[in-house]
């Protein structure tokens, strides 16, 4: 694929049936209708899942709504209920398949566990399986046999599950009993609770695959069942020294429940993602290096053709299957996100490129890729079956696909990918309109090369009145400003009248291996000079006002706004969400403790590069008015980080202590990022309001806060 295929402007609106353009409205916006996943069924009936915010902002259950694959209809609401449902899947007879905690009338749900429904073409959805932990739908055969995960009590069985859970919440017990590493996850404990692989028979019956998987082999796996349910590919996690683990692709016969390894990860790589082809002669699957001082990880999409293979020169039976050999896809400078199986030997690709994102169609004999649409971040792929028509005489929709698309101005939408590549949009719930500024990408040269960025700029902005900059540095640090975010959402700026630059620095994802590495690894003297150097050239504008500017990052761009606080003074605020502060502490206490202590080694082992980019160095240089936001259920970036920090910050203060400018946002019930809709309302108001103080002279942002 050449890498002239993506889109270098912003794409043109889409259509759409309503639209949201009060962004002066925080609230209003945040309890848009949000579209989550999509699947395309027989017959051409395209359900979507979207969530929408409870009345007190405290939750945002999803409903299941029927599209209009021509996209001349409204979209219609299938499902209701207080706990949602989500995660829609087709069922070969035509029926919605999907995960809800809602009630079964016939009692034969779990409380408060979600369980596998099935809605018909008509008539009314009906329970289809629950367990004890509940399930997760996770494929789904061509005779209607399922693959779901459900969490079993460490030690137990599928069986006595219901039993033990009901004796541990009756006795209050909350203990864990560690054997290893790793021990958390991003918001949730490792070790209380072990993910088990079930066959679900299309009446409903549980057969456990994985019976004593153990705590840690199925905790983050992703897994398929072959086309004829006889057998499942998946990830399988292993222990090893150094507090490691290593990730194989193994095949779980169904019939007999025998474990064999396809492919054995090692020092170098491992493996996830597989992907059964609709025929079963294949498997697509991910394999990624390990991250190095000196190499990022990368991805890699193999395609394996599969084979029974003989035993004893005899017939197949009691064969076990072996991969022949196996193509890897060329994707360019594409960095893959999601992917589906269009047919036996196509896939469609989906991925971040150039600060934007494109799909891809993949020959799975050769492994070579062509670009079907761009312009756009594309998501939930789900290939339209052959043959389907859009309805009403809408004419055949043979080799299309349908997708959520979205960009920097647009929120996920619905949208029919025809075989030429054209892009529809199809009517739901939850569109934008008119936004209050403009939205241009931007690029300048840093040392040879071309760094851009995507810049908001408010209407109002005039060279009579330039509007006053924020900086935002993305997260990752492999990551990319290139679709729209519910919780960063620069259009609240905009509105208030900022100008928002979002620059795709060194470490950005869609920019190839090249632009993976540069800057590794997660060197913020890299990344914030090439972010400057951006700042800087758009600064010659007239329009936008250099002399009133503020920064602003979360995760690894929290980390940044926390390095950046110690290096410069040019900012006049700065906001840091979920940022690392203190290296040697953070590497050993975050989820991610093996693969940060691999890359960076112990401070003693290189403490030049801990000492110039541990920002907790410098807090004596920190002379910029700082915002720390941080949720208290981050494992990833523990909050930890925020609390030495903010003590750092207090305790360093030497003037009256009435008049120290920081302030530090504590969300108690958060992770690492804000979903709450009623919590994410208040940081974008006091985040605004921070910002509104120590830049252009506001009131006090204390008074903006609301409890």
């Amino acid at each position: 694929m050449s890498t002239d295929d993506a889109a270098t402007t912003a794409p043109a609106a889409l259509a759409s049936t309503s639209a949201f353009t009060d962004f002066s409205d925080v609230e209003g916006l945040l309890r848009l209708p949000r579209l989550a996943s999509l699947a395309g069924l027989p017959g051409g009936r395209v359900v979507a899942a979207i969530q929408e915010a409870d009345e007190h902002g405290a939750r945002t259950p999803s409903a299941l709504w029927e599209l209009d694959p021509a996209g001349e209809s409204s979209a219609r609401r299938l499902t209701r209920s207080e706990k949602g449902e989500s995660g829609p899947r087709p069922g070969p007879d035509g029926a919605v398949l999907f995960t809800s905690a809602r009630p079964d009338p016939d009692g034969g749900s779990f409380e408060d566990k979600p369980g596998i429904w099935r809605l018909p073409a008509s008539g009314e959805a009906e329970l289809v399986a629950a367990a004890p932990g509940g399930l997760e739908l996770l494929a789904v055969a061509d005779d209607g046999t399922m693959l779901a995960a459900t969490q079993v009590l460490p030690g137990g069985t599928l069986e006595d599950d219901a039993e033990r859970r009901t004796a541990r919440k009756d006795a209050r017990r909350t203990t864990i009993w560690h054997t290893g590493m790793p021990i958390r996850q991003w918001d949730h404990e490792i070790g209380d609770q072990e993910r088990h692989l079930l066959l679900v028979s299309p009446t409903g019956e549980l057969a456990d695959l994985t019976p004593g998987a153990g705590t840690v082999a199925l905790t983050s796996a992703s897994a398929d069942l072959s086309p004829d349910a006889r057998t499942v590919a998946t990830s399988w996690t292993r222990r090893v020294a150094g507090g490691e683990t290593r990730s194989d692709l193994v095949l779980l016969d169904v019939a007999t429940g025998e474990r064999t390894v396809l492919l054995e990860a090692d020092d170098e790589a491992q493996f996830s993602t597989p992907a059964f082809s609709p025929d079963g002669t294949r498997l697509a699957l991910l394999r990624s290096t390990l991250s190095t001082p000196t190499d990022t990880s990368y991805d890699r999409l193999e395609i394996h053709t599969l084979a029974v293979a003989r035993r004893d020169g005899g017939d197949h039976a009691g064969g076990g299957i072996v991969s022949t050999g196996h193509v890897t896809a060329e994707l360019g400078d594409l960095t893959l996100t999601d992917l589906e199986w269009s047919d036996a030997t196509t896939l469609l690709v989906a991925g971040d490129l150039h600060s934007s994102g494109a799909v891809l169609t993949v020959d799975a004999t050769t492994g070579s890729a062509h670009t079907l649409a761009d312009g756009g971040v594309f998501s939930s792929l789900s290939p339209a079956p052959r043959g389907s028509r859009a309805g009403g005489g809408g004419g055949e929709l043979a080799g299309a696909a349908h997708a959520l698309r979205s960009d920097v101005g647009t929120p996920p939408r619905p949208v029919r990918i025809a075989a030429d590549g054209t892009v529809t949009e199809l009517p739901a719930p939850g569109a934008v309109g008119a936004l209050p500024g403009t939205l241009e990408w931007v690029s300048t040269d840093v040392d040879g090369i071309e760094v851009g960025g995507w810049l908001c700029v408010p209407a109002s902005a005039s060279a009579a009145e330039p509007a006053p900059v924020m900086l935002w540095i993305h997260g990752g640090p492999h990551g990319s400003y290139n679709a729209w975010s519910w919780r960063w959402c620069p259009w609240f700026a905009v509105e208030a009248g900022w100008a928002v630059l979002m620059p795709d620095p060194a470490m950005s994802t869609g920019y190839g291996d090249e632009g993976l590495n540069r800057g590794w690894p997660r060197r913020p003297d890299v990344v914030f000079h090439e972010c400057e150097s951006l700042l800087d050239a758009v600064l010659d504008r007239t329009e936008l006002d250099g002399t009133r500017t503020a920064m602003l990052g979360a995760s690894f761009g929290g980390f940044m706004a926390n390095w950046i606080a110690g290096h410069t003074d040019r900012f006049d605020a700065i906001v840091s969400h979920a940022g690392l502060w203190a290296l040697p502490q953070q590497h050993r206490t975050t989820d991610a403790a093996a693969s940060k202590m691999r890359v960076h080694g112990h401070e003693d082992e290189d403490p030049d590069w801990y000492r110039a980019f541990s920002p907790h160095h410098e807090v004596d240089a920190i002379t910029t008015p700082m915002l720390i936001t941080h949720g208290n259920r981050d494992y990833r970036v523990p909050v930890s980080e925020a609390l030495r920090l903010w003590w750092d910050l207090v305790s360093t203060w030497d003037g009256e202590v009435e008049d120290m400018p920081h302030r530090f946002l504590q969300l108690t019930s958060e992770n690492h990022w804000v979903l709450t809709p009623s919590n994410a309302v208040v940081w974008n108001r006091a985040v605004l309001a921070f910002c509104e103080q120590h830049v252009l002279g506001g009131p006090s942002a204390d008074e903006a806060i609301t409890w």
